[in-house]
């Protein structure tokens, strides 16, 4: 994915044929190193294509995609039985939030 975005930065900045070599640089300059094998995959699936036309047909394959939710659960529950699933899921929030407060070991996204 990094070697992606690293792919339509340099689109985006006017260079519609990207070498290896530019990628590498736009990876290094952030401090990520590139993994050849994966480069190389990447430009051979990509050499002559339009990343625009890529874009424009993906999207409308995600747009065939159903992602809407089903609905809400029954409403047949009562309002105690609301009550307590509020109650349910604040305590599963309060249990997810200490959780993710120790996955980092105490660095920060931007420390």
């Amino acid at each position: 994915m990094k070697h992606l975005a690293a792919y339509l930065l340099l689109g985006l900045g006017g260079n519609t044929s990207p070498s290896a070599s530019d990628i590498k640089s736009v990876l290094e300059a952030v401090g990520v190193e590139a993994d050849d094998e994966r480069l190389d995959k990447l430009l051979e699936e990509l050499k002559g294509k339009d990343i625009n036309e890529l874009i424009a047909a993906g999207s409308e394959k995600l747009a065939s995609v159903p992602s809407g939710g089903a609905g809400g659960g029954a409403a047949a529950g009562g309002a105690a039985a609301a009550g307590g699933a509020a109650e349910e899921a604040k305590e599963e929030e309060k249990e997810e939030e200490k959780e993710e407060s120790d996955e980092d070991m105490g660095f920060g996204l931007f420390d």
